[in-house]
């Protein structure tokens, strides 16, 4: 066959419409072969994406969502529905994390039942540390320079009952102190109805006329009110400032209005005032 005649046919063939309709059948055939790839491809990444949401494998709101989007997309969703899935999913998981941590920000105690919030503080005050530690124990006087606290009357060597100020209102506690160690540590806990308190005051002297004053509280709030972050936020700022208002009280002075020099462990007087104060002259 010449050059011309296979041209010829060629052409003859090309415009025929059968080698249309051969052609339609060969894009059909291509898209359907594309489209099947595309849809596996879907399938295999929608199951590895579920995978992210089971345990050991990721946790939190993003990963729940694109979990779920993952399932929908490997179900035959389109990649727009399966985003979109996910995305709505997001969205919910973290507006309920957002309610979540308005009502209790702190860590779980209790065995879930409760949360805690804690607040950790510290001064430095310029006076030794036996007048640092006196002056704290002298609870009756915190009102006369803590804005917190507005009253406190001693019932006998452990316990107390304090009238204090939570934002707006006043709360009254019954405080125990369950550890007192001269010149070192006190330890307590009040019982309210609208929460409880664990405390620990310590003293720590940085040279002979400088002590650090640390203290950490940690609330277990009741109710609705009492749970809220910034209830919570606002008592840590009282916190801060009825502490410098302390080292302002003591500094002026100079030194301690008195001490209770006693022992205490386990919530129990070991050690009565006089018996230690008696020890501490005869050292």
């Amino acid at each position: 066959m010449t050059e011309s005649t296979f041209s010829k046919v060629k052409d003859d063939v090309a415009a025929s419409p059968a080698a249309d309709e051969l052609k339609e059948e060969f894009q059909r055939y291509l898209q359907a072969r594309a489209q099947h790839a595309i849809t596996g491809l879907g399938r295999r990444l929608g199951e590895s994406v579920a995978r992210l949401g089971e345990p050991g494998h990721g946790s939190g709101a993003l990963l729940n969502g694109l979990a779920k989007g993952g399932k929908a997309l490997g179900a035959g969703s389109s990649p727009a529905q399966a985003a979109l899935t996910a995305g709505a999913s997001q969205l919910k998981d973290t507006v309920k994390d957002k309610i979540k941590g308005l009502f209790g920000a702190g860590r779980k105690s209790g065995g879930g039942a409760s949360r805690s919030v804690t607040i950790v503080e510290d001064i430095d005050v310029g006076v030794p540390v036996r007048d640092a530690y006196d002056q704290w124990t002298q609870f009756q006087e915190f009102s006369t320079f803590a804005k917190g606290v507005v009253s406190v009357e001693p019932s006998d060597d452990t316990t107390s009952n304090w009238k204090v100020k939570v934002a707006k209102s006043t709360r009254s506690w019954r405080a125990n102190v369950t550890e007192q160690v001269p010149d070192e540590r006190i330890t307590w806990t009040t019982e309210g109805a609208k929460g409880t308190v664990k405390g620990v005051v310590t003293f720590h002297p940085l040279t002979e006329d400088l002590t650090r004053v640390l203290l950490v509280l940690e609330y277990f709030p009741k109710g609705l009110f009492e749970k809220t972050g910034n209830l919570w936020r606002a008592q840590g700022r009282r916190a801060r400032l009825d502490l410098k208002q302390y080292r302002k009280f003591l500094m002026m002075r100079g030194e301690a209005t008195d001490g209770w020099r006693g022992e205490i462990r386990d919530g129990k007087v070991v050690v009565e005032h006089a018996d230690a104060v008696e020890d501490e002259e005869g050292a």
